[in-house]
């Protein structure tokens, strides 16, 4: 189900930010071009490993947590909301702030209540910042969080709780490796 993407990633290029090996990826990045079929893959895959009952809202991050929030939103009839990098100052939102191994910033999340069970659903994972940033804001509201799933883990920060990941990943010899699937 995973190849696809496993081969995409292990062909990806790597460029320098800082210290920092930083793999380009359609599904990190949104270049060279998104596959729809890797696209679909992942969105199936997440749709196997997510604990989805009852959930009535999917939570992603701005701007790479988009394309993958719009298509497990069509696949399973669950709205989603996107956390922006923009302040809308409606009320209830909330500010994240989020600081990761290459940036930091503020995020808002809006639209999000405690009447909600939400998944929370990214493309990677590496430092954790911005996951751990998006389980307080979510927590802040009262909402209730039934399943968190990254498309790729790097490394192995810790965000609180437990999460899904459909691939884990390792830069090195300047190349992503795919060490490990969850399928």
């Amino acid at each position: 189900m995973l190849e696809r993407l496993i081969q995409s990633l292990e062909s990806c290029p790597i460029v320098k930010r800082g210290d920092y090996d930083y793999f380009i990826h359609p599904i990190t990045d949104g270049v060279p071009c998104v596959d729809p079929a890797i696209l679909r893959d992942v969105c199936a895959a997440m749709i196997r490993v997510l604990d989805l009952k009852d959930v009535n809202l999917i939570v992603v991050a701005e701007a790479m947590g988009i394309h993958i929030g719009t298509a497990l939103s069509m696949a399973t009839d669950i709205p989603f909301t996107i956390v922006r990098k923009r302040n809308y100052k409606l009320p209830g939102e909330v500010a994240v702030h989020q600081v990761t191994g290459y940036s930091k910033g503020e995020l808002y999340l809006n639209g999000v209540t405690e009447e909600d069970r939400v998944v929370i659903i990214d493309d990677v994972i590496s430092t954790g910042g911005t996951m751990r940033a998006l389980i307080h804001a979510v927590e802040s509201t009262g909402a209730e969080i039934a399943d968190i799933c990254v498309v790729i883990r790097r490394g192995y920060s810790d965000i609180g709780r437990p999460f899904t990941r459909l691939v884990q990943v390792e830069v090195r010899s300047g190349r992503v490796h795919v060490i490990e699937t969850c399928l």
